[in-house]
């Protein structure tokens, strides 16, 4: 007998994780089906639901003054909702074969078995933290949830000093850098790669380098960090590599983050090279029709390069839920993939990019040309016209965008849009120069900056041996 022929006519969806793709899918779900139909029941084990955590960098820097600000959704709404929400409970084994989940209450130990129809898994990501002395010391922080985000703020309000050293330099290291910049402190970045922003081509991060040491940002890269000290009250004093110590008062961990798929690994289900769940277009995970996944627990088709990857972004984490919840409420959708589009910024500098870097297409096996120009955002003679540096690279012979980078003041990140459209598309870069783009001196110059390097690209492309 199946559950649902247990309960009756009413089928139970069960959730696993309250934050953007899982309340997402609950959410749609209930717009399809209502109660009566479907029995919507979601575990979440932390504080908050449905929040930005892209926005902590952001509130922890005081650009966002309040916490709730962050909060698009509250536990007490989506129970309005007829969303049986059960805060602060831990899912801790999926039985797939016996259709059931066994959840903990994280307070009390309480555990219990829920039995489901339909399954979603939206555990997220963790943080990587490294294997090392000291790292759970108090005053090191990760920054993955706005918990972990109050910790932080509790701990710059109760530290004397004023020095901050960032372990990574991604999108979370050097966010976490200007919020702690704006607070006051005195900012060491500790880096593994070469040059900052791994997401970029290391000719473009050394820009971004130059940029944050101009900050005042002191910058060590290519240094792994081997442990971190602390001091004879047990707090962190300072962050030591093979060549030097860099002294702390606080420690923030950026150094990026894995699918958190220990539940799904254990259940058996399928994971892909990069530690994340498999699914099928419409989301569910290949190999089983009532269970789907979404957001930064699964991989995603690189629709450039045709492998999977794990991105952890927000926008792809609503978008599955929107799919999910469609299609466990009875309804039809799929997420066909993505281009790798991202933005971020430190203090005034903005870094964008999209597609493939060049060691992507390398390894993709496709032949490739670069460009690179300079450029500005406005026209060069209205005020406040600032220097942007766009890189481009296009598949040899056919033209073919594979990819583009922009670093830059105001105005240079969101055209990275642009290429994000034209990639999807599969637009050559001789196509994208003729791309009637919006053009007003305010705005930009006569010929837009990605404009320009898609000429050069063109160029290139044709001067190429075939």
């Amino acid at each position: 007998m199946s559950m649902s022929s247990a309960r009756g006519s009413r089928e139970r969806l069960v959730v696993i994780g309250g934050d953007a793709a899982g309340m997402s899918a609950a959410s749609q779900a209930r717009r399809l089906k209502s109660a009566d139909e479907l029995e919507i029941v979601a575990f979440e084990r932390g504080h908050f639901t449905s929040y930005s955590a892209c926005g902590i960098p952001y509130w922890v820097g005081g650009d966002v003054p309040d916490r709730d600000q962050l909060i698009a959704r509250t536990p007490e709404e989506h129970r309005e909702r007829d969303i049986d929400l059960r805060m602060r409970t831990e899912v801790t084994e999926i039985d797939v074969a016996g259709g059931r989940v066994r959840a903990r209450d994280v307070d009390s130990g309480a555990e219990s078995w829920t039995s489901y129809d339909k399954l979603v898994i939206a555990t997220g990501a963790r943080p990587i933290r490294p294997d090392m002395p000291g790292a759970d010391a108090p005053g090191v922080h990760g920054v993955q949830t706005l918990d972990d985000g109050q910790a932080l703020l509790d701990t710059l309000a109760r530290t004397r000093g004023r020095r901050a050293v960032v372990v990574g330099a991604g999108y979370i290291g050097v966010e976490m850098a200007e919020a702690l910049i704006n607070r006051g402190y005195e900012v060491t970045v500790v880096n593994r790669g070469k040059e900052p922003m791994s997401t970029l081509d290391p000719d473009m991060g050394r820009l971004v380098h130059e940029a944050m040491e101009a900050m005042g940002i002191t910058m060590v890269d290519d240094a792994e960090v081997t442990k971190i000290l602390t001091g004879d009250d047990g707090r962190v004093r300072a962050v030591a590599t093979e060549a030097a110590e860099y002294p702390a008062d606080v420690v923030v961990l950026g150094i990026g983050v894995r699918p958190e798929t220990t539940l799904a690994a254990a259940a058996g289900l399928p994971l892909g090279d990069h530690g994340g769940l498999l699914t099928d277009l419409a989301m569910r995970v290949r190999g089983h029709d009532n269970i789907w996944a979404g957001g930064d627990c699964v991989e995603v088709l690189d629709l450039v390069s045709g492998r999977e990857r794990h991105i952890a972004l927000g926008t792809h984490a609503n978008k599955h839920g929107q799919i999910i919840g469609t299609n466990a409420g009875g309804g039809y959708a799929t997420f066909p993939g993505v281009v790798g589009t991202a933005v971020s910024k430190v203090c005034y500098l903005e870094i964008a990019r999209t597609g493939l870097r060049e060691k992507d297409a390398r390894r993709a096996g496709l032949q490739y040309v670069t460009t690179t120009i300079e450029s500005t955002s406005r026209a060069g003679y209205y005020p406040d016209a600032s220097k942007m540096t766009v890189k481009i690279l296009a598949e040899r012979r056919t033209g073919r965008l594979l990819g583009v980078q922009i670093v830059g003041r105001e105005g240079a990140a969101k055209r990275v849009d642009i290429a994000a459209v034209a990639l999807t598309a599969g637009m050559t870069v001789e196509q994208i120069t003729s791309l009637d783009l919006g053009y007003a001196p305010p705005f930009s110059p006569v010929w837009d900056p990605v404009l320009v390097a898609a000429r050069k690209a063109t160029k290139t492309v044709n001067e190429s041996p075939s």
